[in-house]
C-alpha cells in the first residue's frame, strides 16, 4: 500500500504528466514519468519479501496497576539473505505502537524490549504483530500479521488490609474433610500406614487389633470461606470499590482463608483462588443494567448450597433501605456480615452488621484497620 510520501508522489504523477500533456510542456512530463518510474522501482523492490519468525512474550503477565510490564519481542531472519530495516506495529488498548527494527543478516536474530500501558486495570488482548517493511523511497509499505495473540492482566491496586472477620478466634481443632489439606494438628481419620509416614502418628491399639500398621490422619481444620461480593450496579466511586474487593481476596488468600469472589452481573460465576479473584477483577465493569445487591439471594443460595461458615463482606456504592432489609435478613447465615459503601452519603447499617464507610480505597483501608483487629 501507499505510504503518505507514495501517495503524494503518485498524485504529482498524474498531475505533471496531465498538465505536461495539455500545456505542451516536455519537463513536466518528464518530472511526472520520474514519479512513476520510482514507484514503478519502489513496487519492484517490494517484491523481495523477507521471511521472518516473531515471538512475543509477555514480563509479566500479570501485574497491579502502575507496576512495569514489558513486551519482549524476538525476530529470527529465516531467508537466506538479508532482511531490510522492519517496523513491527502493534495494537494495545487500542493504541498502536510501532517499533522501528534494524535489517537482520540471514540466521541471525534480534530481541528488543518497549513497555506496556500499566495505568489503568484490565485484561488486555493483544492481537499478532504486524511486520512491515517499506522501500528505500519510503512510497509503498507492506505488513503481514506474525506471532500470536497474548493477553496481560492489570490487576487492581490492593491495599494492606485485615482479612473478613470472622467472629472469633481461629480453631486448631475445628471441622476437617476429606480435602482438608495435610499437616495440621487435627484428627480427621485413621487410615494405612504408607512408607515415609511418621511412625509417632501410629495408633498401636487400631494396629494391634486389626493387625496391620494404621497411622493417625491428622489435616488443617477447615477455616471459614470468605464470601466477598461485588455490587457491579455501583457507579459511584466504583473503581474504588474494585480495589477494595482485591484488597480483602489477597488478604483472606494470604492468612489462609478460602475465598468466594462473586461479582453481581454474574452471581453464579465464583473465583476461588487469589490469581482467578484478581483476573476477575481486572475485567469487571459496572454496569446500570446490573441487578446489584437484588442478586445478594441467589448468590447466598448457591454459596451456602457447598459451603458452611462463611463470613459475608458486600462492597457497594450507597446501600438502599431494601439492599439494608436484605443484609438483615441474611445475617443468621454467616458468621459475620459486613458493609463496605464507598461513595458519599452512606446509610447506617442495619443492627448486627459490621459497617465500614470511606470515600475512597485508601481512605477505606485506614478505617478497616482500625475497625478490624488483625
Amino acid at each position: 500500500m501507499f505510504t503518505r510520501t507514495g501517495a503524494m508522489v503518485a498524485i504529482c504523477a498524474v498531475v505533471l504528466v496531465a498538465a505536461g500533456a495539455v500545456a505542451n510542456y516536455p519537463e513536466l512530463l518528464m518530472i511526472g514519468l520520474a514519479g512513476f518510474i520510482a514507484l514503478v522501482v519502489a513496487a519492484t523492490w517490494m517484491l523481495w519479501r523477507p521471511r521472518i519468525t516473531a515471538v512475543r512474550e509477555i514480563r509479566p503477565q500479570r501485574v497491579s496497576e502502575g507496576s512495569p510490564a514489558r513486551a519482549v519481542l524476538t525476530l529470527t531472519n529465516t531467508g537466506p539473505r538479508r532482511s531490510p530495516p522492519l517496523v513491527v506495529t502493534e495494537t494495545i488498548a487500542g493504541k498502536s505502537t510501532s517499533v522501528p527494527l534494524r535489517s537482520l543478516a540471514a540466521g541471525t536474530s534480534y530481541e528488543t524490549t518497549y513497555p506496556l500501558p500499566t495505568t489503568r486495570r484490565g485484561r488486555y488482548s493483544i492481537s499478532g504483530l504486524t511486520i512491515g517493511h517499506s522501500d528505500p523511497l519510503r512510497l509503498l509499505h507492506i505488513g503481514r500479521k506474525a506471532g500470536s495473540q497474548s493477553v496481560l492482566y492489570v490487576h487492581p491496586k490492593v491495599h494492606d488490609v485485615a482479612p473478613v472477620p470472622i467472629g472469633g478466634p481461629r480453631d486448631a481443632e475445628g471441622s476437617t474433610s476429606a480435602r482438608s489439606p495435610l499437616g495440621g494438628m487435627a484428627f480427621h481419620s485413621l487410615r494405612d500406614y504408607s512408607p515415609g509416614d511418621d511412625w509417632r502418628l501410629i495408633d498401636w491399639k487400631s494396629t494391634a487389633r486389626t493387625g496391620t500398621l494404621v497411622v493417625r490422619h491428622n489435616v488443617v481444620p477447615d477455616e471459614p470461606r470468605h464470601l466477598i461480593v461485588l455490587d457491579t450496579g455501583a457507579s459511584e466511586g466504583f473503581e474504588d470499590a474494585v480495589r477494595v474487593a482485591a484488597s480483602l481476596c489477597v488478604a483472606a488468600s494470604r492468612a489462609g482463608f478460602p475465598i468466594d469472589l462473586r461479582v453481581t452481573h454474574a452471581p453464579n460465576e465464583s473465583a476461588s483462588t487469589e490469581i482467578q479473584a484478581l483476573d476477575t477483577l481486572a475485567s469487571v465493569r459496572s454496569s446500570a443494567e446490573d441487578p446489584g445487591l437484588s442478586a445478594l439471594p441467589e448468590i447466598v443460595h448457591d454459596a451456602l448450597a457447598v459451603n458452611e461458615g462463611s463470613a459475608l463482606a458486600v462492597i457497594t456504592g450507597r446501600a438502599t433501605p431494601d439492599d439494608l432489609d436484605l443484609l438483615a435478613s441474611l445475617r443468621q447465615h454467616f458468621l459475620t456480615v459486613s458493609l463496605i459503601q464507598i461513595g458519599q452519603s452512606p446509610v447506617s447499617a442495619p443492627p448486627g452488621v459490621i459497617a465500614a464507610d470511606a470515600t475512597s480505597s485508601e481512605r477505606f483501608a485506614a478505617i478497616w484497620n482500625q475497625l478490624v483487629p488483625r
